[in-house]
């Protein structure tokens, strides 16, 4: 009994023990696991204060809070980072007169310090080459790289091609940001203060900007020498600056596998059966003979000369066995814009690159591999600036006889030029035409479709490639610019007209023939009293 009374008698002091024990592991765990801030502990929830709930909800806010101002403290450290790296950066650039002598670069990434070096050796060795200090020797005139002037407003550039002109803006947004970027760059360095004058230093702006001279050699970099106002009338300062390129670098290497690409060939026409006859002559031997994964889409407008165009392709069917090949019959106006739409539109199977042809196109089975390798679906469209004929009377008037059209097709600039100023020719995947909204059809007849198809692309994220390619030739035709053209479509069409015909010194010879005969005759007259 005595052992029974004296266990009851210990029983609460032993819950009480385990109660005083819990709660200081309690508070132990608490005090362990809570965050402290730089001067302060969070203090845990006491009695008569809010609930345990939400003393918890308060810790837990305060933990919160302290993480965002740790992520606030990193974004600091970043931008210290940052400038640091900045600061190293333009050391680097006062270290570039420590390396006077071009090195042999050899680019091990390994050693970090010694291919910073390396890589600002490669760069003073640039500057070398470029002719900034002194010039180098010549083969020909024909050798030197002749330079382009600028102003704050224009550029004044020698190859203009057709759609330059001698004067302009620098439309081009890179080209206009690099001589911002360069002029910019010259009056900081013109106002950084040069450590011995104690005189108060002019602030130069870009208005004090007078001209200046670039020139690109495509494996130095970019020479400018920029002149800015002195101080008085006849003083001038003169800044040099150059932009060296750096070594080549590998970007990525892939293997690309064209053997399934169908191309699918959509060719607009309205009557010019015998133009289509000389078309398809050049399909056969280049797209079906020789390539072999060509698709052809014809969208025929009206029915004149309707059936000769179907017999000469049903023909072509039966010589070549090809069966890949759609005849769409619109009875309407003739729109290319809506012919090409329409047989973009019209194609049911998988995705498939769509070359918008016209039929007096000539083209190589070497270009539809072009085709091919510059198109990708979401990523790229392509643009081929093709090579156009002039008219063969006048280039080979002086001839016996004109040669096959096969001789005629030869990349001088006596026989034709870069059409850079057209836009109709163009391969791109079906889907991107289609996500794109493909041809605006309001636009009738001749002209300004292509462009505005042109501009959509350039408008999105879509990469298009704009290069001349040697197996894309536009054949001479006479062009007629009919009367119900709009204004601006009869201008396009005049000027388009009067590039076709022959080369400046071509047009020269026949605008001054009857001098050059009468010469030919006094000269003849003169042997002969001779």
């Amino acid at each position: 009994m005595m052992l029974r009374r004296g266990f009851i008698l210990f029983l609460p002091r032993l819950v009480g023990l385990l109660v005083v024990a819990c709660c200081s592991m309690s508070i132990v765990y608490m005090l362990a696991c809570t965050p402290k801030g730089d001067n302060q502990q969070l203090a845990l929830p006491r009695v008569h204060s809010p609930t345990v709930k939400e003393g918890y909800e308060a810790i837990l806010q305060e933990r919160e809070e302290q993480h965002r101002n740790y992520i606030i403290s990193l974004k600091k450290q970043i931008a210290q980072l940052k400038a640091e790296l900045q600061g190293r950066t333009e050391q680097l650039k006062n270290m570039q007169n420590q390396y006077p002598e071009p090195l042999d670069i050899q680019f091990d990434h390994s050693k970090q310090e010694q291919a910073q070096a390396n890589l600002l050796a490669f760069l003073r060795s640039q500057v070398d080459k470029a002719e900034v200090h002194s010039g180098v020797k010549l083969s020909t005139e024909y050798a030197a790289v002749p330079f382009e002037s600028f102003t704050l407003q224009k550029v004044y550039q020698l190859e203009t091609g057709l759609t330059r002109h001698p004067e302009e803006k620098p439309v081009r947004k890179d080209k206009r940001d690099e001589l911002i970027e360069v002029i910019e760059l010259a009056v900081g360095s013109l106002n950084k203060p040069d450590g011995v004058s104690k005189a108060k230093p002019r602030v130069y702006t870009a208005s004090d900007f007078v001209e200046g001279i670039y020139r690109t050699e495509k494996n130095k970099g970019t020479l400018y020498e920029l002149t800015f106002k002195g101080d008085a009338k006849h003083q001038f300062k003169k800044i040099v600056l150059f932009r060296p390129f750096g070594p080549v670098m590998k970007v990525k290497s892939e293997n690309v596998n064209m053997a399934d690409t169908l191309i699918n060939v959509i060719v607009p026409l309205a009557k010019r059966a015998s133009k289509f006859r000389q078309f398809m002559q050049n399909f056969r031997e280049m797209g079906i003979q020789q390539d072999g994964r060509i698709h052809l889409t014809v969208v025929y407008f009206g029915k004149e000369q309707m059936n000769e165009v179907k017999s000469i392709l049903e023909n072509t069917s039966k010589s070549a066995n090809f069966k890949n090949f759609t005849f769409i019959q619109l009875n309407e106006e003739f729109s290319r814009g809506k012919g090409l739409d329409v047989g973009a539109r019209f194609w049911k199977g998988n995705n498939v690159v769509l070359f918008f042809c016209d039929v007096d196109i000539y083209f190589t089975a070497e270009f539809l591999n072009s085709c091919r390798l510059n198109t990708q679906p979401g990523k790229k469209v392509f643009y081929p600036v093709l090579f156009s004929q002039y008219n063969p009377s006048i280039i080979y008037g002086h001839h016996d006889s004109i040669p096959s059209l096969e001789q005629q097709l030869i990349i001088k600039k006596e026989t034709g030029f870069w059409r850079d100023f057209g836009f109709g020719m163009t391969c791109q995947y079906r889907s991107d035409f289609i996500n794109i909204g493909g041809f605006d059809l309001d636009i009738k007849g001749w002209g300004g479709e292509d462009v505005h198809l042109y501009r959509k692309y350039l408008h999105s994220n879509l990469m298009v490639i704009r290069t001349p390619v040697r197996g894309l030739f536009h054949l001479w035709h006479e062009k007629q610019c009919l009367d119900e053209l709009t204004p601006e479509q009869y201008k396009m069409c005049m000027q388009s007209k009067a590039m076709n015909e022959a080369s400046h010194g071509q047009l020269g010879m026949l605008v001054f023939k009857q001098e050059i005969e009468t010469h030919l005759h006094r000269q003849k007259l003169s042997s002969k009293k001779t």
